[in-house]
């Protein structure tokens, strides 16, 4: 049997090198791809100054992000024409030093970048737009809640609107329901999640997390992950912010009353006003994946309700629905399909003329809709 040479012994581990070398420049690569992915990303959603030099940074970025991801290749480049093989030392040292020169100059455009992106700070002093010009500002007075800047617009497009804001009060103690709305915009797994209450004299208050945003800017996704805007808390009247999503923009509207004791209604509510306080206080940016109308709102239950898991539908928020049923936050013994179909508010938001008030509408958006809510001992005593 012939025995196996030097060389054939050494092909396996020569090929195994060759595999883990390519794999690392793979990794490398890709590494570095994503890191001028979310520069030129960042520049392009937070980056103030005029257009046409904001895109000017942005293309020298790129310019200097891809000359770093190809300058290895430059050592293994070889002019046509040489045929003696030559140190690379002595045949490529311009080229050696142009690559090193320009990976240096890339890691000193990213340090610049890095810091002047942890130096971002969010504000509440800039142009907002008309529906997020004022904060929710609060007196508290025991049971008693006095909100200035609650918002109660008449809209007329989904860009026009009668401008009110109001000053309004409330007292805990009738505090007698929580609803959860979620509205669809963008498919079946993208949805917008308020929280409205419910008093005994009939009037409701409806939170929403949402984004600042400036008068020129438009909601963007993307732009929610790179400290484009700004966190709001919107407190309004459904004739407001609900009939707006229903009737206005043509979004699907669903509502869902959830079952909260009576403590943890008002400890909710009360979660609210400290989250407004906060924001007033300490301006945050708004997050897409992590400080979002959902995230948020889940922070605050989580404080409340003991031992509610994290689920993927808390990202996926059209799917919180299903969410809150599992852990058995929406009415008991009812089916979910069956919870969708009769907390669905559009056809009867848009039977109830805006004239009508807020009192009429918020009645017949919950026309049929299971409560969650378990009647209290007035409510029984007062039973036919």
């Amino acid at each position: 049997m012939p025995r196996q040479t030097s060389r054939n012994l050494s092909a396996p581990a020569s090929r195994a090198r060759r595999l883990l070398r390519g794999a690392g420049h793979l990794l490398r690569a890709l590494a570095l791809l994503l890191v001028i992915a979310w520069g030129a990303l960042a520049l392009h959603f937070s980056l103030p100054g005029p257009r046409p030099l904001v895109l000017g940074i942005i293309a020298l970025w790129l310019a200097l992000g891809l000359a770093a991801l190809l300058a290895p290749a430059w050592r293994r480049y070889r002019p046509r024409g040489i045929s003696t093989p030559q140190p690379p030392a002595q045949r490529h040292l311009g080229l050696e030093r142009a690559s090193v020169a320009t990976r240096l100059a890339f890691a000193l455009a990213l340090l610049v970048v890095v810091v002047w992106w942890q130096q971002l700070t969010p504000r509440n002093d800039r142009d907002w737009a008309p529906d997020v010009a004022h904060q929710l500002v609060v007196e508290r007075h025991g049971d008693r809640v006095h909100l200035d800047n609650v918002r109660d617009f008449e809209w007329l497009t989904p860009d026009l609107a009668r401008v009110r804001w109001e000053s309004r009060d409330y007292d805990l103690a009738q505090l007698s329901s929580v609803d959860m709305i979620v509205s669809y915009w963008m498919g079946p797994a993208i949805a917008h999640t308020l929280v409205s209450f419910g008093f005994d004299d009939g009037r409701h208050l409806t939170f929403s997390v949402e984004i600042r945003r400036e008068r020129h800017e438009a909601f963007s996704i993307a732009g929610g992950f790179f400290k484009q805007f700004e966190l709001n808390l919107v407190a309004a009247d459904e004739n407001d912010i609900l009939r707006l999503r229903s009737n206005v923009r043509g979004e699907d509207v669903y509502l869902y009353s959830v079952a909260l004791t009576p403590a943890a209604r008002r400890e909710l509510f009360l979660a609210y006003l400290d989250e407004a306080e906060r924001l007033h206080a300490e301006p945050a940016f708004y997050n897409t994946l992590t400080s979002n109308c959902t995230t948020i709102v889940f922070d605050m239950v989580a404080r409340i309700v003991d031992g509610l898991p994290r689920d993927p539908r808390l990202i996926l928020s059209g799917y919180l629905p299903g969410y809150v049923h599992d852990v058995g936050g929406l009415a008991q013994g009812v089916p979910l399909e069956t919870l969708r179909q009769r907390g669905y508010i559009n056809p009867r938001a848009q039977a109830v003329p805006y004239t009508e008030g807020s009192l009429a509408f918020s009645k017949a958006i919950r026309t049929g809709v299971p409560s969650a809510t378990p009647p209290t001992d007035d409510d029984i005593e007062r039973a036919p």
